[in-house]
């Protein structure tokens, strides 16, 4: 069984079957779906499916996935996107009405701590240009624009994606 990763205010865990409606709601958000690639999820299959995936995920221990919870509640959930070249591609959201506090940023700061203390050399992760609140949110866990961008077309338009990384051997980030 997978292990929990506790930072001061986050319990970053398993997803629970009773946190669907948390979940589906924050994939379906207007601001997430914006900000995260998420496919259109109009119908209960869909949502179903999506639910499903992102629970399987979260609970094999081969795949770096979690819930994030704070005081027991679902607040979002970060996820390894690619796992190659040695290092690994974090994707991560937050409940839009928990945007503010810090949590994406005490969560993506421990994954960073237990994927360095698992072995892995580097951590990326990208977010579209104009998403300049993940791009600080990357940059205050040690993360550094590494120049390289690419164009994905998300939602019916071309979108930049803006890269980002740290390499183990530049810090000592942590838990």
């Amino acid at each position: 069984m997978k292990k929990d990763i506790i930072t001061r205010r986050l319990r970053l865990s398993a997803l629970r079957r009773c946190d669907k409606e948390d979940l589906i709601g924050m994939l379906t958000d207007a601001h997430i779906s914006e900000t995260y690639m998420v496919p259109d999820l109009q119908s209960e299959q869909s949502r179903d499916a999506m639910f499903d995936r992102f629970y399987e995920f979260t609970a094999a221990d081969g795949r770096f996935a979690y819930g994030v919870y704070a005081d027991g509640r679902l607040v979002g959930v970060i996820h390894e996107v690619d796992n190659g070249d040695g290092g690994v591609e974090l994707g991560y959201f937050i409940k839009t009405s928990e945007n503010g506090k810090g949590y994406a940023t005490e969560a993506l700061r421990a994954a960073i701590g237990e994927l360095f203390s698992q072995g892995y050399p580097t951590v990326r992760a990208a977010a579209f240009e104009e998403n300049g609140a993940s791009l600080r949110v990357m940059q205050k866990c040690g993360m550094k624009l590494t120049g390289r961008t690419e164009t994905v077309s998300y939602r019916g338009r071309d979108r930049v994606c803006v890269c980002c990384e740290i390499n183990k051997d530049e810090t000592d980030t942590g838990r």
